[in-house]
Protein backbone atom coordinates (compact mmCIF):
# COMPACT_ATOMS: atom_id res chain seq x y z
CA UNK A 1 0.00 0.00 0.00
CA UNK A 2 1.06 3.42 -0.66
CA UNK A 3 2.43 4.77 2.27
CA UNK A 4 4.65 7.54 3.98
CA UNK A 5 6.52 6.67 7.68
CA UNK A 6 8.04 9.06 10.08
CA UNK A 7 10.19 8.12 12.66
CA UNK A 8 9.34 9.15 15.75
CA UNK A 9 9.75 8.24 19.96
CA UNK A 10 9.78 5.10 20.85
CA UNK A 11 8.02 5.93 23.72
CA UNK A 12 4.78 6.94 21.92
CA UNK A 13 2.14 4.66 20.08
CA UNK A 14 2.64 4.74 16.73
CA UNK A 15 -0.05 6.91 14.73
CA UNK A 16 -1.84 5.43 11.68
CA UNK A 17 -3.41 8.12 9.60
CA UNK A 18 -6.48 7.21 7.22
CA UNK A 19 -7.79 9.99 5.29
CA UNK A 20 -10.89 10.27 4.41
CA UNK A 21 -12.86 9.83 0.31
CA UNK A 22 -10.50 11.40 -1.71
CA UNK A 23 -7.61 11.88 0.16
CA UNK A 24 -4.11 10.52 0.29
CA UNK A 25 -1.06 9.61 2.20
CA UNK A 26 -0.43 12.93 2.72
CA UNK A 27 -3.51 13.99 3.86
CA UNK A 28 -3.66 14.09 7.79
CA UNK A 29 0.00 14.50 8.62
CA UNK A 30 -0.38 18.08 9.44
CA UNK A 31 -3.44 16.45 12.28
CA UNK A 32 -0.45 14.16 13.26
CA UNK A 33 0.99 17.10 14.05
CA UNK A 34 -1.59 18.97 15.77
CA UNK A 35 -2.25 15.84 18.02
CA UNK A 36 1.24 14.80 18.59
CA UNK A 37 4.36 15.60 16.99
CA UNK A 38 6.97 13.91 18.49
CA UNK A 39 5.09 10.10 17.43
CA UNK A 40 5.90 7.79 14.92
CA UNK A 41 3.73 7.78 11.98
CA UNK A 42 2.61 5.27 9.29
CA UNK A 43 0.30 7.49 6.91
CA UNK A 44 -1.53 4.89 4.14
CA UNK A 45 -3.02 5.39 1.38
CA UNK A 46 -6.66 4.11 0.32
CA UNK A 47 -5.93 1.11 -2.36
CA UNK A 48 -10.01 1.70 -4.07
CA UNK A 49 -10.73 4.20 -6.81
CA UNK A 50 -13.90 5.02 -6.64
CA UNK A 51 -14.29 7.62 -10.04
CA UNK A 52 -10.68 9.27 -9.52
CA UNK A 53 -11.12 9.48 -5.62
CA UNK A 54 -8.94 6.84 -3.11
CA UNK A 55 -10.93 5.22 -0.91
CA UNK A 56 -9.80 2.13 1.87
CA UNK A 57 -13.17 0.32 0.82
CA UNK A 58 -15.70 0.08 -1.85
CA UNK A 59 -19.69 1.45 -1.37
CA UNK A 60 -22.66 0.26 -3.42
CA UNK A 61 -23.65 4.28 -2.65
CA UNK A 62 -23.73 6.77 0.06
CA UNK A 63 -23.96 5.21 3.15
CA UNK A 64 -23.89 1.95 1.89
CA UNK A 65 -20.87 -0.40 2.29
CA UNK A 66 -19.67 -2.97 -0.15
CA UNK A 67 -19.21 -5.73 3.07
CA UNK A 68 -17.16 -7.92 1.05
CA UNK A 69 -14.82 -5.84 -0.21
CA UNK A 70 -14.72 -4.10 3.46
CA UNK A 71 -13.42 -7.21 5.24
CA UNK A 72 -11.34 -7.87 2.09
CA UNK A 73 -9.68 -4.26 2.31
CA UNK A 74 -9.64 -4.43 6.08
CA UNK A 75 -7.49 -8.36 5.99
CA UNK A 76 -5.38 -6.24 3.88
CA UNK A 77 -4.84 -3.39 5.99
CA UNK A 78 -4.34 -5.49 9.12
CA UNK A 79 -1.43 -7.42 6.88
CA UNK A 80 -0.17 -4.25 5.61
CA UNK A 81 0.44 -2.72 9.08
CA UNK A 82 2.14 -6.32 10.49
CA UNK A 83 4.63 -5.95 7.29
CA UNK A 84 5.71 -2.65 8.33
CA UNK A 85 5.95 -3.01 11.82
CA UNK A 86 8.97 -5.65 10.72
CA UNK A 87 10.15 -3.27 8.33
CA UNK A 88 10.14 -0.08 10.15
CA UNK A 89 10.69 -1.42 13.99
CA UNK A 90 7.84 -0.20 15.62
CA UNK A 91 5.53 -1.73 18.37
CA UNK A 92 2.88 -3.66 16.42
CA UNK A 93 0.62 -3.71 20.16
CA UNK A 94 0.96 -0.37 19.99
CA UNK A 95 -0.53 1.95 17.57
CA UNK A 96 -3.52 4.40 17.56
CA UNK A 97 -5.55 5.05 14.30
CA UNK A 98 -6.48 8.83 13.25
CA UNK A 99 -8.85 8.42 11.06
CA UNK A 100 -11.35 10.56 9.01
CA UNK A 101 -14.95 9.98 7.38
CA UNK A 102 -14.04 6.92 5.70
CA UNK A 103 -10.65 6.12 6.82
CA UNK A 104 -12.14 6.09 10.20
CA UNK A 105 -14.46 3.75 9.07
CA UNK A 106 -11.74 1.18 8.10
CA UNK A 107 -10.37 2.22 12.09
CA UNK A 108 -13.27 0.84 13.15
CA UNK A 109 -13.65 -2.41 10.89
CA UNK A 110 -10.27 -3.15 12.09
CA UNK A 111 -11.57 -2.85 16.06
CA UNK A 112 -14.63 -4.98 14.45
CA UNK A 113 -12.98 -7.89 13.10
CA UNK A 114 -9.62 -8.19 14.72
CA UNK A 115 -8.26 -7.98 18.83
CA UNK A 116 -5.18 -6.48 18.33
CA UNK A 117 -5.14 -4.52 15.34
CA UNK A 118 -4.86 -1.14 17.41
CA UNK A 119 -4.34 0.34 21.03
CA UNK A 120 -6.71 2.77 20.45
CA UNK A 121 -8.16 4.88 17.90
CA UNK A 122 -9.32 8.61 17.10
CA UNK A 123 -12.48 8.21 14.94
CA UNK A 124 -13.94 11.59 12.78
CA UNK A 125 -16.76 11.22 11.75
CA UNK A 126 -17.28 7.45 11.64
CA UNK A 127 -19.84 5.15 10.93
CA UNK A 128 -20.84 1.63 11.91
CA UNK A 129 -18.29 -0.60 9.54
CA UNK A 130 -20.71 -4.06 10.14
CA UNK A 131 -23.85 -5.20 11.74
CA UNK A 132 -24.90 -8.56 12.88
CA UNK A 133 -21.09 -9.21 13.78
CA UNK A 134 -19.82 -10.21 17.31
CA UNK A 135 -16.75 -8.21 18.30
CA UNK A 136 -13.79 -9.24 19.98
CA UNK A 137 -13.07 -8.65 23.72
CA UNK A 138 -11.71 -4.69 22.96
CA UNK A 139 -11.43 -4.32 27.14
CA UNK A 140 -7.39 -2.87 26.23
CA UNK A 141 -8.78 -0.34 23.77
CA UNK A 142 -9.29 2.93 23.83
CA UNK A 143 -11.32 5.23 21.54
CA UNK A 144 -12.36 8.38 21.07
CA UNK A 145 -15.38 9.36 18.47
CA UNK A 146 -16.15 12.89 17.41
CA UNK A 147 -18.76 13.39 15.58
CA UNK A 148 -21.20 16.28 14.39
CA UNK A 149 -24.82 16.89 15.21
CA UNK A 150 -25.84 18.11 11.89
CA UNK A 151 -23.86 15.74 10.07
CA UNK A 152 -26.04 15.06 6.93
CA UNK A 153 -23.68 12.21 5.99
CA UNK A 154 -24.06 10.82 9.33
CA UNK A 155 -27.09 10.73 11.61
CA UNK A 156 -26.54 10.71 15.40
CA UNK A 157 -28.09 7.82 16.16
CA UNK A 158 -25.38 5.79 13.57
CA UNK A 159 -22.65 7.62 15.81
CA UNK A 160 -25.19 6.26 18.85
CA UNK A 161 -25.03 2.97 17.68
CA UNK A 162 -21.11 2.69 17.25
CA UNK A 163 -20.75 3.74 20.28
CA UNK A 164 -23.10 1.20 22.01
CA UNK A 165 -21.15 -1.47 20.14
CA UNK A 166 -17.79 -0.32 21.20
CA UNK A 167 -19.00 -0.13 24.53
CA UNK A 168 -20.22 -3.85 24.36
CA UNK A 169 -17.32 -4.93 23.55
CA UNK A 170 -15.98 -3.31 26.64
CA UNK A 171 -13.84 -0.55 25.08
CA UNK A 172 -13.78 2.63 26.30
CA UNK A 173 -15.22 5.26 24.73
CA UNK A 174 -15.09 9.20 24.95
CA UNK A 175 -17.36 10.85 22.64
CA UNK A 176 -16.85 14.55 21.57
CA UNK A 177 -20.07 16.35 19.80
CA UNK A 178 -19.81 19.67 17.88
CA UNK A 179 -22.61 21.65 16.31
CA UNK A 180 -20.98 21.13 12.93
CA UNK A 181 -21.74 18.53 10.06
CA UNK A 182 -18.82 16.68 8.38
CA UNK A 183 -16.65 19.15 8.49
CA UNK A 184 -13.67 18.23 11.00
CA UNK A 185 -13.44 20.71 13.53
CA UNK A 186 -10.07 22.74 15.62
CA UNK A 187 -12.58 22.02 18.51
CA UNK A 188 -12.39 18.38 17.50
CA UNK A 189 -8.76 17.97 17.26
CA UNK A 190 -8.23 20.14 20.13
CA UNK A 191 -10.35 18.00 22.33
CA UNK A 192 -8.68 14.29 20.49
CA UNK A 193 -5.49 15.96 21.18
CA UNK A 194 -6.34 16.14 25.37
CA UNK A 195 -7.23 12.88 24.89
CA UNK A 196 -4.45 11.28 23.70
CA UNK A 197 -2.12 13.01 26.50
CA UNK A 198 -4.41 12.07 29.07
CA UNK A 199 -4.16 8.29 28.08
CA UNK A 200 -0.99 7.53 26.11
CA UNK A 201 1.84 10.04 27.68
Amino acid sequence: MKHIFKQGSKDLPTLLLLHGTGGDERDLLPLAEMIEPYASVLSVKGNVDENGMARFFARLREGVFDEEDLVFRTKELNEFIDESAKNYGFDRQNIVALGYSNGANIAASLMYHYKDALKGGILFHAMVPRRNVKLPDLSDALVFIGAGKRDPLIPMKETMELVKNLQDARTQVTEFWTEGGHELRREEVDEAKRWFEANFK
